[in-house]
């Protein structure tokens, strides 16, 4: 009589990222480290990289607002800003919490144990030099830490002058980070081949990406709108996604907003959006840390099926250098094979040209054979323990943010504040008619009868019937001393019907006429 298996009993974590850190250390890394998976996707995980607090990326061409953007986020200077028109930021910069203003090296913080940085020691001393953490005492950065990046040049300036691959590495922080703000300037929309690059470099995070076009408020409202389709236009041949991207229209500094009541309005609930997206990222951190690690899996696990497979048809002697060319050659067919035998999703299979530009610097002879115990140890991480895992929380991560919203109180005063007065409108009786003037007047040089008196206009232009109706809607609005503010008669303007042209000309006439407009 066979003896029936046990479940294991489950392990009792104090954390999701604890929980995730040794999943991951017992049995994802080990089939990370066996068929190489940090040289052909992103290095391998440490601790520190579960224990991480979020990350939000700013990405943009120079002089589009990102240092701006922080120091209106922080409400104050980081060590290390330089904020100009020309290329101030040359080098990228993580804004962290600290309990003194410091600056610190790249290799300092690359070799730092306790900070998630470790996996940039793969891009050497040209990006190290170009990296230093920024330490202050903020209220927010308790919270997520800030990312800036220099900005994107165009020409032939991109091409000289970096010891490192741009590219690479915004896609290493783009694999951290839990939201990339991909900020555009009003006055310049052109995406230059660097930053194209760049933004490609963000596939597989389109749910990270957030769009901001700063610097609105410095153009007029029909300017504007030509500027957001000239906008989604580029990024719609760059983002090659059938969803369009989320834009928030604002102009993210310490600065009054400019432009029309309209606009003004519009900026208003445009930034008020952003910072409540940025409010729950913290919120949604152990989430994401979740989906980052089963999207990891995932990959690992079609990497170890494709090794395997290209491992199983080298010989076993000779001819193995051309054996392997072969293989190379003919990439996507052995996806195939791989993807009909083991029933894996099309979208877990890495690049073939990228592939196999990382395979060909390797033996794959020396590549151990498939090991399905161990395989079969990852889809139980995917199938049970993370599961488990999230039941024994389930409330982490679902917390309001009030924590970072207290931290952004100066911001959402800033934005509070920039509501203009409104004007008040009311009816006033019409002044009288001015009389001729004398030197226009025409007289008669011959003697004229008495004409009869003319009969009396009437001072209104409506029936007494229609402004007895109106009169009962101006009294069901609330007026004050025979005045109503915009706020209160807006939504009626809005059902008359009339043109934008015609409606935005109300206030208008309200203000010249120092507040009021005759009935």
């Amino acid at each position: 009589m066979g003896k029936t298996r046990k479940e294991p009993i489950a392990e009792m974590f104090e954390s999701v990222s604890d929980g995730l850190k040794q999943l991951y250390r017992q049995k994802i890394r080990p089939v990370e480290e066996m068929y190489r998976f940090g040289e052909f996707y992103s290095p391998l995980l440490n601790d520190s990289d579960f224990d991480a607090k979020p990350m939000v990326l700013l990405l943009g061409q120079y002089s589009v607002g990102k240092t701006s953007f922080i120091k209106y986020l922080l409400g104050r200077d980081f060590p290390g800003a330089h904020i100009g028109p020309e290329p101030t930021t040359d080098r990228f910069i993580a804004v962290m919490h600290g309990n003194e203003d410091k600056t610190t090296p790249g290799n300092a913080l690359a070799v730092s144990a306790n900070m998630p940085f470790r996996g940039l020691e793969m891009f050497g001393n040209g990006f190290l030099n170009k990296f230093q953490g920024a330490q202050l005492d903020s209220p927010l950065l308790h919270h997520v830490t800030l990312i800036d990046t220099p900005g994107v040049l165009s020409g032939e300036k991109q091409r000289i002058g970096r010891t490192y691959s741009f590219t690479e590495v915004c896609g290493w922080f783009a694999s951290r980070a839990d939201v990339i703000l991909l900020l555009f300037d009003a006055h310049k929309l052109d995406i230059s081949d660097e930053f194209k690059d760049a933004i490609e470099a963000l596939k597989g995070h389109d749910d990270k990406i957030r769009v901001v076009l700063n610097k609105a408020d410095a153009v007029d409202a029909q300017k504007l709108l030509r500027i957001y389709g000239a906008l989604m236009w580029s990024l719609g041949k760059v983002v090659k996604t059938p969803e369009c991207v989320r834009v928030y229209i604002g102009s993210f500094w310490d600065q009054p907003l400019k432009g029309s009541e309209w606009s003004r309005q519009l900026f208003e609930a445009e930034m008020r959006d952003l910072l409540t997206d940025l409010k729950n990222v913290p919120k949604n951190a152990a989430v994401r840390k979740v989906n980052e690690l089963v999207k990891r899996v995932r990959l690992a696990k079609a990497h170890a099926y494709i090794v395997g497979h290209l491992k199983k048809e080298m010989p076993s002697m000779f001819g193995k250098d051309k054996a392997q060319s072969k293989l190379l050659a003919n990439l996507e067919e052995h996806f195939l094979k791989v993807h009909r035998a083991h029933t894996l999703p099309v979208g877990d299979f890495p690049d073939v040209t990228k592939f196999k530009a990382v395979m060909e610097a390797h033996d794959l002879s020396k590549f151990p054979k498939l090991d399905m115990k161990q395989i079969t140890a990852m889809e139980e991480v995917l199938s049970k323990e993370i599961p488990r895992l999230m039941a024994q929380f389930p409330q982490e991560g679902t917390q309001p943010g009030s924590a970072v919203g207290q931290a952004l109180t100066h911001v959402t005063e800033h934005v509070a504040s920039q509501k203009p007065e409104v004007a008040q409108i009311g009816y006033t009786k019409p002044a009288e008619p001015m009389p001729a003037h004398p030197q226009l007047a025409y007289q008669s040089p011959y003697p004229q009868t008495a004409a009869p008196p003319a009969a009396a206009q009437p001072a209104w232009a409506v029936s007494p019937q229609d402004k007895a109706k109106y009169d009962e809607v101006f009294v069901s609005i609330g007026p004050v001393n025979g005045l109503a503010s915009g706020l209160a008669i807006r939504p009626i303007l809005e059902r008359s019907g009339l043109p934008v042209d015609v409606l935005r000309q109300v206030p208008e006439a309200s203000r010249k006429c120092l507040g009021s407009v005759s009935e």
